[in-house]
C-alpha cells in the first residue's frame, strides 16, 4: 500500500478533478504489474497496472488468479470517461483486493467493493487509511463539502507586515521559496488574489520557475475597474473575474458575476469554481482577501514565509490558527504550515 501511494503521488496537478489512485498486483510476495492515474480521461491506476503485467509477463493472465491486487482508493463501479476497474477486476479473476480507502464519491462509494465481493472476490479495507485519505485532501473536500481545498498562501516580513503602506512592490522572500511556490501553483488546479493584488503587482500567476502546468487564474474586481493590459488578462490560461457588473466570456476569460457582493462572497466564488471542477485553489493575497477566508473558517491549510527584512510602515499580515503546524527552512527564509482541521 505504501508503494500505492507512492504511485499515487506521481499524479499530482494532472488527473483533477479525478482522485490520484495507485494499483499494485502481487503474486507470491513479488510485484509483477505497478501503475497509477497519470492524467483526467485516461486509464485509472487498476488499468495501468493490469497492461504492465500484461506487457511483461507472457502468462500474466494466468498469475492473475493467484495474485493480489492493492489499490489506494476503492475501484470504481461505475461507466465515467473510462469503464469500471471493478468489471476488469473481476474478468481478470483477482481473488483478493486490498483497498486503502473508500471513494466518497455517490456513483462510487461503498458500490465497487460491493461488486467484487458479490463476484466472490475477497476484499480487505482500511489499509492505510489515513494515509490514503490525505493523499486526496483535495478529492475528498471537493465531494464531501462541495467546494474546492482552500491552501493560504503569504510572505511576511520579520516584523510581520505583509506589504508597503503606500501600496509599492517589496520582495520578501528569496529565490528557493519562489522556486517552492511555483511548483505548489503546478500541483493545484487555481490561484486566486484580490483587485488591488492584480493592479499593483500585475502577477502572471503561472509557474514559470517550474516545470509543469499554470493553474487557473481568478481574481475578485468587484466594478471591473483592472486593466486589460494586465497579465490576467493575456487569455494563456482559463480566467474567472468575480464581479458585481457581468456575467460573460471573452476569450478564456469568464466573468462571473455574484449575486450579492456585501456577504457571503468567499462562499459564492468557492462555489461557483465547484461547478466549475476546480479541485483545489491557492489564496495568494492581498490581505484583505486573505482575511475574508480567514474570518469565514474556509481555509484548509496556510502556508506561510517570513523573510529576514523589515518594514516600518505596513500593512499587517493575517494571522491564522489551527490545530497542526509545520515548520521548516527555505533558502533564508522560515516556512511555516498550518493546517485548519
Amino acid at each position: 500500500m505504501q508503494r500505492c501511494l507512492e504511485l499515487a503521488a506521481l499524479g499530482i496537478g494532472q488527473v483533477s478533478p479525478n482522485p490520484m489512485v495507485g494499483a499494485v498486483i502481487v503474486h507470491e510476495g513479488k510485484i509483477i504489474g505497478e501503475g497509477y492515474h497519470r492524467k483526467y480521461g485516461q486509464a485509472h491506476a487498476e488499468v495501468n497496472a493490469v497492461n504492465q503485467a500484461l506487457e511483461i509477463h507472457e502468462n500474466a493472465a494466468d498469475l492473475f488468479r493467484q495474485c493480489t491486487l492493492y489499490v489506494s482508493l476503492e475501484p470504481c463501479a461505475h461507466y465515467g470517461k473510462t469503464p469500471p476497474c471493478a468489471d476488469l477486476i473481476i474478468k481478470h479473476k483477482f481473488p483478493r483486493v486490498v483497498v486503502g480507502c473508500r471513494d466518497p464519491f455517490a456513483q462510487v462509494d461503498g458500490k465497487g467493493i460491493e461488486k467484487l465481493m458479490q463476484a466472490g472476490v475477497e476484499v480487505v479495507t482500511g489499509v492505510m487509511e489515513k494515509e490514503c485519505r490525505q493523499i486526496n485532501k483535495r478529492f475528498f473536500t471537493r465531494v464531501q463539502q462541495q467546494r474546492p481545498y482552500i491552501v493560504l498562501k503569504w510572505a511576511q516580513t520579520a516584523n510581520g507586515m505583509f506589504a508597503p503602506a503606500d501600496g509599492s512592490q517589496h520582495w520578501i522572500t528569496g529565490l528557493e521559496a519562489r522556486k517552492l511556490v511555483h511548483r505548489w501553483r503546478t500541483e493545484e488546479d487555481a490561484i486566486l488574489v484580490g483587485k488591488n493584488t492584480a493592479r499593483i503587482d500585475n502577477p502572471q500567476l503561472n509557474a514559470r520557475y517550474w516545470s509543469g502546468k499554470s493553474p487557473k487564474r481568478v481574481v475578485i474586481d468587484r466594478n471591473l475597474e483592472l486593466d486589460h493590459s494586465l497579465h490576467l488578462f493575456d487569455n494563456s490560461v482559463d480566467t474567472f473575474v468575480f464581479n458585481a457588473l457581468k456575467t460573460d466570456v471573452e476569450g478564456k476569460t469568464k466573468y462571473i458575476a455574484l449575486e450579492d457582493f456585501d456577504r457571503f462572497v468567499p462562499q459564492y466564488i468557492l462555489f461557483q469554481l465547484y461547478l466549475q471542477d476546480v479541485q483545489s485553489i491557492i489564496i495568494e493575497g492581498g490581505a484583505h482577501t486573505l482575511n475574508q477566508f480567514i474570518e469565514t473558517g474556509l481555509w484548509d491549510e496556510a502556508r506561510i514565509f517570513t523573510g529576514t527584512s523589515m518594514l516600518r510602515d505596513g500593512i499587517k499580515a493575517p494571522v491564522v490558527t489551527g490545530s497542526r503546524f509545520e515548520e521548516t527552512v527555505v533558502g533564508d527564509d522560515r516556512l511555516q504550515l498550518i493546517y485548519n482541521q
